[in-house]
């Protein structure tokens, strides 16, 4: 049950995704004064070591984050959304060399204005003790609050905010399958609790049932629901596994992700029409590298 960390993926091509998607969506949601509620429900530790025995093991953001940061001489600008995401997490290094990796409570947090709340889960308990250490530095008070506790079932206490607005995500490791359908229970009670929040759900796209039916069970309670979705998806090489001419079976990775938001900004579709290509010129590794990008409602 605990043996996911996310320091392992830290700043891979599912971050991008993932964090690049939650920045436009609040640099939206906090243009309006009224106080905004974000409830992250997977929070992980909050801040990652790039140059740490974790993430060297895994070597995944040189996939992603790395990669994306990399002089490309040839390359178009970057789209404002991938430039203000590359922007942000390089407020938190020093120089040009990336080494910190700002988790989503912290790239949430370096959003919000004094006057809006973020409410942290976190069950594993070295990612817990390792996020309220992190948030502590941050001296902001009441304003973040870091919870040892189930997100599946912990959000119910913060949703609906005093204020009517919220930001809520979802991001869980989905090692365990019952999570695909936890998070559209989640989903499905989040939408009658408090109708008009927005909902972010991350998903792994893999060879499972489960990960495909998620992101068509998501649009079919939004639509049913009467809201507005979108539906964004990177793919960055082929998801097989190979078996070599030794007997020796070489698994790929991670080889795509999906982020599907319930109510989400009228401005998103169009910050990341532009940045969907990009991701996948710099980030593909194979022939098999794509992007979609749907909204309804």
């Amino acid at each position: 049950m605990f043996s996911y960390r996310h320091a392992f993926h830290a700043g891979n091509h599912a971050d991008v995704l993932k964090h690049t998607v939650l920045i436009a969506v609040l640099q939206h949601l906090t243009e309006k004064d009224a106080a905004l509620t974000v409830v992250d429900t997977h929070a992980g530790a909050g801040l990652y070591r790039l140059d740490g025995d974790y993430a060297r093991t895994s070597g995944e953001a040189g996939g992603g984050l790395l990669r994306l940061a990399a002089p490309a001489p040839d390359a178009e600008p970057l789209a404002p959304a991938l430039q203000a995401y590359l922007d942000l997490v390089r407020s938190f290094n020093h120089g040009s060399n990336l080494k910190v990796y700002p988790g989503s409570p912290f790239i949430v947090q370096h959003l919000l204005r004094a006057h809006d709340r973020l409410k942290l889960f976190e069950l594993h308990p070295t990612d817990a003790r390792a996020l309220a250490g992190n948030v502590a530095q941050l001296n902001a008070g009441r304003q973040v609050a870091v919870l040892s506790e189930d997100g599946f079932e912990g959000w119910r206490k913060f949703l609906p905010p005093p204020a009517r607005r919220a930001l809520l995500l979802c991001d869980p490791s989905y090692e365990i399958k019952s999570d695909y359908a936890k998070v559209l229970d989640l989903a499905t009670e989040g939408m009658k609790r408090f109708p008009t929040g927005t909902y972010a759900v991350w998903y792994p796209l893999i060879a499972r049932p489960e990960a495909h039916d998620l992101p068509r069970r998501l649009k079919t309670l939004a639509t049913k629901s009467g809201k507005s979705w979108l539906h964004a998806t990177l793919t960055v090489k082929a998801g097989k596994v190979k078996e070599l001419a030794d007997g020796k079976v070489v698994r790929p990775g991670l080889p795509a992700s999906g982020m599907f938001l319930i109510n989400p900004p009228h401005t998103l579709k169009a910050a990341l029409a532009p940045a969907m290509p990009q991701l996948v010129a710099r980030l593909g590794q194979d022939q098999h590298a794509a992007f979609t990008l749907e909204s309804g409602g």
